[in-house]
């Protein structure tokens, strides 16, 4: 009696299924592969990466999302972004956030100033190999952060992950909603 070896079925993908594994959330990989690749396609290999995985929503939030710390911790302009986000949540100082926060790589879009009610504002971290965040996340050591990054983040918006140029941003909000 002969048996035969049966290939192992696929399971569908669905809202249950398991997200695509991201290589470069270790930094050691990540080390090893720009030994022997350049900067732009070793930023466009991580990108697709990431449009694959798709967003981690583990920490929408970017007042205690562990891959800001070090962004948090900066100060530009007299202040550390920690700070800025504060005032953001709390409603102070309308419309003079956007280009303070440009200083930090980031995009403030979409801030409800009401008096009452959530402030409701979309933060949206430029991803590209020119981001202006590059340079404090090198200060910390974090060759990987838009890895990182995109696991704390509640949504991706990547252009085009095959082009260098194309946008790339990971989106979080500051004051969520609980659903």
């Amino acid at each position: 009696m002969m048996q035969t070896n049966k290939s192992p079925t696929k399971k569908p993908a669905g809202p249950g299924a398991e997200q695509v594994a991201n290589p470069f959330l270790d930094t050691e990989f990540y080390a090893r592969m720009r030994t022997y690749t350049e900067r732009e396609p070793a930023v466009v290999k991580e990108l697709r990466a990431i449009a694959e995985r798709g967003p981690g929503k583990l920490s929408l939030d970017p007042r205690f999302a562990p891959s800001l710390q070090c962004l948090r911790d900066t100060v530009k302009k007299g202040l550390t972004l920690a700070e800025m986000f504060s005032r953001i949540a709390a409603g102070t100082e309308k419309g003079m956030w956007e280009p303070w926060m440009a200083a930090f790589g980031l995009e403030l879009r979409g801030v409800n100033y009401a008096q009452t009610g959530k402030r409701n504002a979309c933060i949206a971290i430029d991803m590209r190999v020119g981001s202006k965040a590059n340079a404090m996340f090198g200060k910390a050591f974090l060759p990987n952060w838009r890895s990182l990054v995109s696991e704390d983040c509640y949504a991706l918006h990547i252009e085009n992950a095959d082009d260098v140029t194309s946008k790339a941003y990971a989106i979080f909000y500051l004051d969520p909603d609980p659903k």
